[in-house]
């Protein structure tokens, strides 16, 4: 027989959206020979519905479109996940549309809750096996979560299931396709089951879901991969033997996977939440011109404005390079010299000011010039401004508030400065678009004279090692001084990390790509008198 995998990229709420495009897959997939066709996670309305989950009429709209999308099915069975209340309890269900009519359901027996996932504050947890027969196969149903612990598939296994299927809406992190294949391995050890794993793909606000989904036999090897990061209809062929088999697309090296992911993360953002296109300052430095690249390469140059605000501090190399960029992507771009502004302002604080020499303030004065400017443009035309700080820059409170930070999404928020510079020497291998001596030369603010974020900062594979393991793993203290970096700077950085907490408390929403970052993962109180020492 053939089976599908419709690895979808669902719209958040958009009910009549998904069901039309779910139809549409069926439509295809069954005029491809495919019996069955499987979809993502929570398919017909998205996911995560966080707390749309505690309204009444959310799950009575989901029984309404479930209902209507049953009564179009025919010629083929499609299993789709959504929302179910049932005898005064709520589920995350899928369920077997067949012949028009909603012919069985199944509600998720393991529920995450860490890392961004909080669905015991939404869900009840089901307890029963789904085993069905189709095409001479017995299929069994898991639903994400339920594959990463035993005891769902085991039932499945146990209800007499040759070949698993599994629902989900796993989202991107570096490394986490391999993890998801080791995790398939381990049950397909246990119970003996091919197993057929379909993944949702596209942006939710910070989280991206990049599809991979793929196929195992029996013994554990990937017979099928589906391409990452784009929507597809894969259809594969089950032998007599329940084994799947279909296309083997090669997974993504590191840096084009989470290039991909960015991408990916900007373009359904803007179009998902219909804004007309973005803008972003410039400055002539590495994380501006990434973000820029990235933007383009998202949405397209006609869609992308740049605005460079030079202050007496910026240097001729950041305009040239800056004017040089624009120019090979080609998008809008504007110059506003901020330097009689500011002037200005120092000069309306001259009084309250004096006695007092020039340090953060003045610097900061400058951002939020920018900031503000950057804020009137977007009011003005609708775009939305992309702020352009990363991970590391962000973890020590290396930012303005009201001024850099100023803006409705942060592209490179879980981007740390190595992985900046990584991107970037990525993006230009596939054609030229970001200027060598952006890349080359040292990183600085120019809010003063000759400055470098070395003045104020350790190196950046030194503040980005100390991030990961204390942020990112967890780690003690002594364990990360224990891995070679200077005591000093480890207690440094972590009591900057720590002060920072309000700054990042009101930063953008900004993009996912590993296992930890300063959105739904990171839960830390500002007011808190508990220092770390262990």
């Amino acid at each position: 027989m053939k089976l599908a995998i419709a690895q979808m990229n669902c719209i958040l709420g958009g009910l009549q959206e998904n069901s039309a495009r779910i139809l549409q897959y069926a439509e295809q997939a069954k005029s491809q020979g495919a019996l069955l066709m499987l979809t993502p996670e929570l398919s017909l309305c998205g996911y995560p519905p966080e707390d749309m989950l505690l309204r009444e009429g959310f799950y009575q709209a989901c029984a309404s479109a479930l209902g209507k999308l049953a009564t179009k099915i025919s010629g083929i069975a499609v299993l789709v996940g959504h929302p179910y209340e049932h005898e005064g309890k709520r589920y995350n269900a899928a369920s077997l549309l067949r012949d028009g009519q909603v012919a069985m359901t199944y509600c998720k027996q393991d529920l995450p809750n860490y890392a961004v996932f909080d669905e015991e504050r939404y869900f009840d947890r089901g307890s029963e096996p789904c085993m069905f027969e189709l095409g001479g196969m017995r299929f069994g149903l898991n639903i994400c979560e339920d594959v990463w612990e035993s005891e769902a598939a085991r039932r499945a296994s146990t209800a007499g299931a040759q070949i698993l299927l599994v629902m989900n809406a796993s989202p991107f992190a570096v490394t986490k396709l391999e993890g998801r294949h080791d995790t398939v391995r381990n049950r397909i050890a246990e119970t003996g089951m091919a197993v057929v794993y379909a993944n949702m793909v596209g942006g939710q606000d910070e989280l991206i879901f990049d599809g991979g989904s793929f196929a195992m036999d029996r013994q554990g090897n990937v017979t099928h991969q589906s391409a990452q990061f784009i929507e597809s209809l894969s259809v594969l062929d089950v032998d007599g033997y329940g084994q799947p088999s279909g296309e083997l697309i090669p997974l993504l090296p590191t840096e084009a996977g989470v290039y991909q992911a960015l991408c990916l993360g900007v373009r359904d953002y803007i179009v998902k939440n219909c804004f007309p296109g973005v803008l972003l300052g410039l400055s002539g430095g590495i994380d501006s011109a990434l973000t820029l690249a990235i933007a383009v390469d998202a949405l397209g140059s006609d869609k992308v404005h740049a605005v460079m605000m030079p202050s007496p501090y910026t240097a001729q190399i950041s305009l040239e390079d800056s004017r040089a960029m624009v120019k090979i992507l080609g998008v809008r771009y504007d110059e506003f010299p901020i330097a009689s502004i500011f002037e200005q302002y120092v000069s309306t604080l001259e009084a309250p000011f004096a006695g007092r020499g020039a340090d953060t303030t003045e610097e900061n004065l400058q951002a939020r010039i920018r900031g503000t400017l950057l804020m009137a443009i977007s009011n003005k035309f609708g775009g939305l401004v992309l702020t352009t700080g990363n991970k590391s820059e962000m973890s020590v409170g290396y930012a303005t508030l009201y001024g850099d930070m100023a803006g409705g999404f942060a592209v490179l928020k879980d981007v740390s400065k190595t992985l900046v510079y990584s991107l970037s020497r990525y993006r230009n291998s596939l054609g030229y678009v970001i200027p060598e001596r952006i890349i080359t030369r040292p990183p600085s603010a120019e809010l003063r004279p000759d400055q470098t974020d070395q003045d104020s900062l350790p190196p950046y594979d030194v503040l980005d090692g100390i991030v990961e393991c204390y942020m990112e793993q967890n780690m003690p203290i002594p364990g990360i001084i224990a891995r070679g970096f200077p005591e000093a700077d480890v207690r440094r950085v972590v009591r900057l990390m720590r002060l920072s907490e309000y700054k990042r408390r009101q930063s953008a929403v900004g993009i996912r790509i590993t296992e930890r970052s300063y959105g739904k993962d990171w839960r830390y109180p500002i007011t808190v008198r508990y220092q770390d020492d262990f």
